[in-house]
């Protein structure tokens, strides 16, 4: 039992980096924008998170600074590709590019220090007493109850509930059409990247300030583009991103206890299975594409640069 518990509350912690990014990243391709910078957008959070940390003390402070580092990148990123209309999957790939170097090169200093402070876990009374899964899913630190409660149902609920919800649908289905509804395509289309890369940025803070409190090159370790994979694989829906962010979460506590464990199976086999179920998690999509094609259905205008005067 308390094997099953250790792996649950690993669980929970490693799925919260995946789906802080990959809700940024349904806010992004549901208004008709892929950004491949993801990667680089959680390196910058996560050096601006063990940055402010190291000067203020404050974790908080910390996350709030991260997410601003992203919502800035994020502006410069659709800047090219909304309003200047440059190739998304190119511009998506610089920027990964460029947060990783710059990230790598700023960060020299912190590498291998610890965060001088983290979130700590704020249990909740009664349910952390529970057997097995008390401890693991109700004895965390709040960015926790934030991501896997509060955020993914709001974005739910702004997404399908609401008219601004359909707004940003239709702008990513067809934004020719939503323009001349009186639909602001290019404003929506900014702010929402924008704003996904603000959350892109906060899921590196959540790396390097509640996951693994400390900053080394290389931190993120490709779990930006494990993010983008489970948008695919969830059907650009935030609910079940979050949820695929979870079964992610419990592939990468396997290998944690494995390797802990003394398991007999190659270190390296372990280490690769996050990257293994990645691949599985895009192959699935494609074997039931025929059955599942209404929920794996990309939005129809993703990728695709709009402008008023091209109709």
């Amino acid at each position: 039992m308390e094997i099953i518990t250790g792996i649950l509350a690993t669980a929970v912690l490693a799925g919260g980096v995946l789906a802080l990014a990959a809700l940024g990243e349904v806010l992004a391709e549901r208004v008709g924008v892929v950004n491949l910078g993801v990667e680089g957008l959680m390196a910058m959070g996560a050096l601006t998170g063990i940055a402010t940390v190291s000067a203020t003390a404050s974790p908080t402070l910390g996350f709030l600074a991260a997410l601003a580092a992203g919502f800035l990148f994020g502006c410069l990123f659709a800047l090219a590709t909304v309003l200047m209309r440059a190739n998304q999957v190119l511009c998506g790939l610089a920027l990964t590019l460029l947060g990783t170097g710059l990230a790598a090169t700023l960060g020299r200093p912190y590498a291998g220090s610890p965060a001088r402070a983290v979130f700590e876990r704020v249990p909740i009374p009664y349910l952390s007493d529970l057997p097995v899964v008390g401890q693991a899913l109700f004895s965390q630190n709040l960015l926790v109850y934030l991501i896997y409660g509060l955020l993914p149902v709001a974005i739910h609920w702004l997404m399908f509930k609401t008219r601004h919800g359909l707004n940003m649908r239709a702008v990513g289905e067809n934004p020719a059409a939503a323009d001349a509804s009186g639909i602001p395509v290019t404003a929506i289309r900014f702010w929402y990247v924008a704003l996904g890369a603000a959350l892109a940025g906060g899921a590196g803070a959540y790396l390097t300030l509640a996951f693994v409190p400390s900053w080394s090159e290389g931190v993120v370790a490709g779990r930006g583009w494990i993010a983008v994979a489970l948008v695919i694989f969830a059907g650009y829906r935030p609910l079940t991103a979050v949820g695929a962010a979870l079964i992610f979460g419990i592939i990468t506590a396997l290998g944690f206890v494995g390797q802990a464990r003394g398991w007999p199976v190659a270190p390296a086999i372990l280490s690769m299975l996050p990257y293994l179920g990645t691949i599985a998690f895009i192959i699935l999509p494609v074997v039931a594409w025929q059955r599942l094609k209404p929920f794996f259905a990309e939005p129809a205008a993703l990728a695709r640069p709009y402008h008023r005067d091209v109709r």
